[in-house]
């Protein structure tokens, strides 16, 4: 029986969501707890990558087993187990062939910038204090909505077959001194996300026109883009998946 779980982490302490041989990644941790619980390996597949520093909100990886899971007790003695970084929030029941990674139709990220210093913001969101037109970012950002390439944004070595992906959503919401920029799209390259941040912000204090930005897209070159900005600001905030997979 095929189950998908959601999990929620606090990515400070972590090297990113995958198993690495010299490092601690949040699969990991929960792959060890899953052990101790049950008594044997259990693999488990997330539905992508996140880098060292980043932070999920709500994302999904799916485990087999062969007896059905009472969800209450499972939750209470998986979360009792697990760090306090680290939580399970909800499992559910799955068709058989239902997959974490190549069934999800759309993911939603969000990047938190602080444009005044506060130590309850260090590792939880980007500290940048150049003021910044919020319009024109997001006159740059709707540029990018749609099918394009973005191999400017893309880390130069990356194993991807291409580098098309379709962007639902790409906008700027600024609340006080909080800056959030949330992107949605059916797949994500990596570095994308951090890069188009880092683009935007050049564009936000007139660093790069309209114009420029309009032309780096179409360069699919990574040496015009815009700075890598900190992972700290990034947050998986969402994975969406057909309704048809789930079964309870």
């Amino acid at each position: 029986m095929r189950y998908f779980f959601e999990i929620s982490y606090n990515g400070t302490k972590f090297h990113g969501w995958q198993s690495q041989a010299n490092a601690v990644g949040v699969q990991d941790v929960v792959e060890e707890v899953f052990q101790k619980l049950f008594r044997k390996e259990i693999g488990i597949v997330g539905s992508g990558r996140t880098d060292t520093g980043v932070h999920c909100v709500k994302q999904y990886f799916h485990a087999d087993f062969d007896h059905k899971l009472d969800y209450p007790s499972t939750l209470v003695r998986l979360n009792s187990f697990l760090p306090q970084q680290i939580s399970i929030n909800s499992i559910h029941l799955v068709e058989p062939t239902a997959h974490a990674r190549y069934d999800a139709r759309e993911r939603t990220y969000e990047y938190r910038i602080t444009q005044r210093k506060s130590p309850f913001q260090h590792n939880y969101a980007f500290y940048y204090f150049k003021p910044v037109d919020v319009e024109r970012m997001n006159k740059a950002a709707e540029l990018l909505i749609g099918n394009h390439d973005f191999q400017a944004f893309s880390k130069v070595k990356t194993d991807v077959n291409h580098f098309i992906c379709d962007l639902k959503k790409a906008r700027w919401n600024q609340k006080n001194d909080l800056l959030v920029f949330t992107i949605a799209a059916n797949r994500f390259l990596r570095g994308m996300v951090r890069a188009i941040v880092g683009s935007l912000l050049d564009v936000g204090t007139g660093k790069t026109t309209l114009k420029d930005f309009h032309q780096i897209v179409k360069s699919k070159d990574r040496r015009k883009a815009g700075m890598n900005v900190p992972p700290e600001g990034l947050y998986l905030m969402n994975v969406k998946y057909p309704k048809r997979i789930f079964l309870d």
